[in-house]
């Protein structure tokens, strides 16, 4: 039974703290802190993590100085951030996620939990990596090109239970790691149980920057069709990156509860390293594994919202028979497959895709699902399945060579992916759509279009734009 009993509604943020670090006291002797690992081995191969019970989901989620994350999925109610670092990797080139991979298999024998509270949650890490394994040219405050991040707090919600994760490379003395863990506590409980804010009165954001603008963006599209034409390419997905700066400093706490308040269905991502925050609402996993079960999203081909239920109605149904958008998800669900079959059996797809309803927009949806084989994780699936023809094209190394070409800017994180991984190396990943990156008062945000044979450029267009009117809209509030 969790330790903290006392009613959730009459615990004031200091009262928690109080009681946390008393159960951290006790905690630490569970836990195994001498190194597991031969004599003379690095002792920062290991990690330990203690799991604390929380009496009530969070409020809250503050922006502390330095580098966190945060994942939220309203409807699904789950949550996961992390704040600090207790071991971090990063890789680049062709063979990032190897190195990733090699890095976390490594760990995985020497991460060590103890869940005293049995609060039946587990310790977890952040996984994520750009659209490109080539490193673009660097700005101080961005996210390195590929990461694996064990955070040295983390918060875990599901389903109305909460707990905190804290997480340190293995100590030399159970008080050393007593005092380090103490100061975090001080440093976040006291946020997290504040009265949430609401949005503000909407502000106005002015347009400083766009690549490509639209007679540019016609040209890439007819570009796109004449090596649709000449066979080349089946389908290659044309971004737009617009600058917005804002009449006041951007609000990334509001900014994000906005998103989760417009967006439910989404996986609200923010991943912050040091000056700028790069935020998602994004519709789409690259996939999701437990044990060997997996699951991946095929979504492409998108329409309208429209207030009047007929007129949506329609909208829907005329989605759902578009001979173009079919063939687009088609290409997704077809690329999905030959992914996954060398290393999964019973792949399972739907005879038609769904319809996926946001606020702004709908999208036909295949969720596809499928057995992992033995020893087949996170990272052998991510490399296998990133990028999809859903963000990137097919087929998948001709439209990446395409793109790099012809795009008039680096897209950096912008449809690569993101999510959470836990120490058998199963997890989730989701591919980073909607986006901005924001710092201060100015945000540059992102979407982009699939390009199919009898593609259009002013409906493919109009098509962006109303992606990027969803995060336009939530920076407004912010």
């Amino acid at each position: 039974m969790p330790a903290i009993r006392t009613r959730p509604d009459v615990l004031a943020p200091l009262q928690v703290l109080d009681q946390l670090k008393a159960r951290l006291a006790e905690g630490i002797e569970m836990l195994p802190l001498a190194s597991s690992l031969g004599v003379g081995e690095d002792e920062g191969r290991g990690l330990v993590s203690l799991l604390l019970a929380l009496p009530r989901v969070p409020s809250s989620l503050p922006q502390l100085t330095g580098a966190q994350f945060q994942f939220r999925h309203v409807q699904r109610d789950e949550l996961r951030a992390g704040y600090g670092t207790a071991a971090e990797w990063h890789a680049a080139g062709a063979d990032r996620l190897r190195q990733l991979a090699a890095s976390g298999r490594a760990l995985r024998a020497h991460w060590d939990r103890a869940d005293p509270d049995e609060t039946g949650f587990e310790a977890f890490a952040m996984l994520g990596f750009a659209a490109s394994p080539e490193p673009a040219p660097m700005i101080e405050d961005h996210l390195p090109n590929a990461l694996l991040w064990v955070p040295e707090i983390g918060v875990r919600a599901s389903t109305g239970a909460a707990a905190l994760v804290l997480s340190a490379p293995r100590p030399k003395t159970a008080e050393a790691l007593l005092q380090r863990w103490s100061a975090a506590l001080d440093e976040l409980v006291p946020w997290l149980y504040r009265p949430v804010e609401g949005p503000l009165m909407a502000a106005g954001l002015s347009h400083e920057f766009a690549e490509p603008d639209q007679s540019e963006w016609a040209a890439l599209v007819d570009a796109a069709l004449r090596a649709i034409d000449e066979g080349s390419l089946q389908k290659v997905v044309l971004s737009r990156r617009l600058d917005v700066v804002g009449s006041r400093r951007f609000d990334v706490d509001r900014l994000l509860g906005v998103l989760s308040c417009l967006f439910p269905s989404c996986q609200v991502v923010n991943l912050r390293r040091q000056g700028s925050s790069f935020i998602a609402a994004t519709p789409e996993r690259l996939l999701s594994q437990q044990g060997r079960a997996l699951e991946v999203d095929a979504i492409a081909g998108t329409a309208d919202r429209n207030a009047d239920t007929a007129a949506d109605a329609a909208l829907g149904e005329a989605l759902r028979a578009s001979d173009k958008n079919l063939r687009e998800h088609r290409f997704v669900i077809d690329a999905i497959r030959a992914a996954l079959r060398p290393c999964c059996r019973d792949i399972q797809t739907p005879a038609e895709p769904q319809l996926m309803q946001l606020s702004n927009a709908q999208h036909l949806w295949s969720p596809i699902r499928a057995c992992a084989d033995a020893g087949v994780d996170v990272f052998d699936l991510a490399e296998r399945l990133h990028p999809t023809p859903a963000t990137n094209g097919q087929p998948r190394h001709d439209a990446s060579a395409w793109l790099r070409r012809s795009e008039p800017f680096e897209r950096g994180w912008y449809t690569g992916a993101a999510g959470t991984l836990e120490p058998d190396l199963s997890g989730e990943l989701w591919v980073l759509l909607r986006c901005a990156r924001v710092c201060g008062n100015r945000a540059e945000l992102y979407a982009g279009a699939g390009i199919v044979a009898g593609s259009d450029p002013a409906t493919e267009w109009d098509e962006t734009e109303a992606k990027l009117r969803a995060m336009l809209s939530a920076l407004q509030y912010a």
